[in-house]
């Protein structure tokens, strides 16, 4: 099999993986790279919306149930969902803090956290306005929740809370503030405390549990995000990026959780461990919980339909009466800027999700970030990187492009074989092959230096797809955002224009119909290229380009020198 044929179908074996790959994606089933998408899930019966656990036994299963909002509002009676009453209560207070990177809103309801604007982050539908993790309204529901159990009728994030202390704005040389909020009910005092400091994206947070009671009690505290399922506004249908739960403990490490296998109850990871952290993802961002070591209970369950928590739950032992037990927990909702999660808990950098390729796709992210301190500019450090890639492979390369050429200059005598055998497809080959081996043409020769080069170019690929810091960062002139489609398609028509010139330069196969096919490619994926962000586009143009200029000096001298004898 020439050459040519092996390219081709190797075009189209891709080409066939990356349809099922957005396929499983699109269905919320794992793609073939790691990655899946958020789909929404049904209903999957009453009793899983009147409050069925997926947590299996211990204190996890005493939580309780998330309050779905309705237009951002909460209920009237806290408890109204539990008992069935419907008393009137007093009205919830939301308290909104900002930082000069953050935009929180606090309800005393629960003492949640309904709010967190990234104010450094444009939104991708709406720049105007900033990206939003935590979010109550009525299209979506995204909150940050804790409180005990453990207890009847303890304090948890329906009880309506009190303010009792904390500024709302930072004063001039503050480098923090803090919000307390108090709630006594079942015998136990639940004061909240959270810490909001100056130009960082983490939040501290400590439960204070006091027994205001006569008998010994045994609460414990708990922490969790509560999200839908609802796919993102900036979801692209042409690549999958992940969407959902995950959990991170040194026994199993890294583990991704599917809102489907919540639903049906079959989600697996570690639900016991001492250390380690929560996550709920969306592309570039994340919102995190890191629990203080010590014996914890990881859960996950469905509250509702479509509505699904993961959290973790600590015992705070048994305390006396007027004793008092304290849990701290830190809360991220940002940017998955890798150095900062890194450096708040062990592992959380793996949000960023390369897949199986994690290997190969962190140390090219780490010569992308060091290119860039001394650039200064994303797009310029997208193209020295590909440049010293390309050099790291040029061996491969010329060999490959040395095969293609020797294919290219025995082009013709291989046509006029076809014509002298004509249907003796037998004979045919034999000649073939006897031509090959007097030129010394490996058929395989193109193609292997490549395939081994396909991991690196798809772990290349990730790091561009999945780095925040490509968000809005501009390259130079119509390029303002590296993670964006070009606005005037300047990328995508170059990229086009080398690949077409990559294909006169390769052997012309002999079959017409798979000549005419390869002639259409770059069309094909200029038109699929249209709608993927700039920076992974300007990445295969400087490719293209550096790969033009190597085979045509490789092609030029394998035309030059003269022909074996026949």
């Amino acid at each position: 099999m020439e050459t040519r044929r092996l390219v081709l179908l190797m075009i189209f074996s891709l080409s066939l993986i990356m349809l099922w790959d957005n396929y499983q994606a699109s269905i919320g089933k794992p793609t073939l790279f790691g990655l899946s998408t958020g789909a929404q899930t049904s209903d999957k019966g009453d009793a899983t919306k009147a409050g069925g656990s997926s947590a299996g036994s211990g204190a996890a299963n005493d939580l309780p149930q998330a309050v779905a909002p309705t237009a951002g509002d909460v209920p009237a009676d806290p408890n109204a969902i539990a008992s069935g009453t419907a008393e009137a209560a007093p009205a919830a207070q939301t308290i909104t803090v900002k930082n000069d990177v953050l935009e929180l809103q606090f309800s005393s309801q629960g003492a949640q956290l309904i709010t967190s604007k990234l104010l450094n982050h444009p939104a991708a539908e709406n720049p105007e306005l900033p990206v939003q993790l935590f979010e109550q309204t009525a299209n979506r529901t995204y909150v940050g929740q804790a409180g005990l159990v453990g207890v009847p009728d303890a304090p948890n994030h329906r009880t309506l809370f009190e303010l009792v202390s904390g500024s709302t704005e930072f004063a001039p040389g503050q480098d923090q503030l803090k919000l307390v909020f108090k709630a006594t009910s079942g015998g136990v005092e639940n004061t909240t405390t959270y810490t909001i400091f100056k130009n960082r994206y983490d939040i501290d947070l400590v439960i204070n549990a006091r027994n205001a009671g006569v008998e010994p009690v045994s609460p414990s505290a708990y922490v969790q995000i509560t999200r839908d399922g609802n796919p993102l506004e900036s979801d692209s249908s042409l690549y999958a990026t992940f969407t959902g739960p995950a959990v991170y403990t040194p026994e199993k490490k890294y583990q991704k959780i599917d809102f489907e296998d919540i639903a049906d109850r079959s989600a697996d990871y570690v639900k016991t461990a001492d250390s380690g952290w929560l996550a709920m993802i969306q592309h570039y961002f994340v919102s995190a919980i890191i629990g203080q070591d010590g014996p914890r209970e990881n859960y996950t369950r469905q509250v509702d339909s479509n509505l699904y928590s993961i959290g973790l739950v600590s015992s705070l032992g048994t305390l006396a009466p007027e004793q008092t037990a304290t849990y701290t927990a830190k809360l991220y909702t940002g940017p998955q800027d890798q150095s900062v999660l890194e450096a708040l808990s062990p592992g959380l950098d793996l949000v960023v999700d390369y897949g199986w390729l994690t290997v190969i796709a962190q140390p090219i992210y780490w010569l992308l970030e060091k290119i860039h301190s001394y650039i200064g500019n994303w797009g310029w450090a997208i193209v020295v990187l590909t440049i010293l890639i390309k050099l790291v492979f040029f061996p491969l390369s010329a060999a490959s492009y040395k095969s293609m050429a020797k294919m290219r200059k025995v082009g013709p005598r291989m046509q006029k074989l076809k014509e002298q055998y004509g249907d003796d497809k037998m004979g045919f080959q034999r000649a073939m092959m006897e031509m090959y081996k007097r030129e010394k043409i490996n058929p395989l020769g193109g193609c292997m230096p490549i395939l081994i080069q396909i991991p690196v170019f798809i772990a290349l690929y990730w790091v561009l797809l999945a780095s925040v810091e490509m968000r809005n960062a501009p390259w130079l002139g119509w390029v303002t955002d590296l993670a964006a489609p070009d606005p005037f398609y300047i990328l995508p028509v170059i990229m086009a224009v080398t690949m077409f010139i990559q294909t006169k330069l390769n052997p012309t196969p002999p079959d017409p119909v798979q000549a005419k096919i390869m002639m259409i490619m770059p069309l094909v994926f200029s038109v699929m290229f249209i709608f993927f962000p700039a920076g992974l586009v300007l990445y295969w143009v400087v490719n293209n380009i550096l790969s033009i200029a190597q085979q045509w000096v490789i092609t030029r001298q394998i035309e030059s020198a003269p022909a074996t004898a026949r």
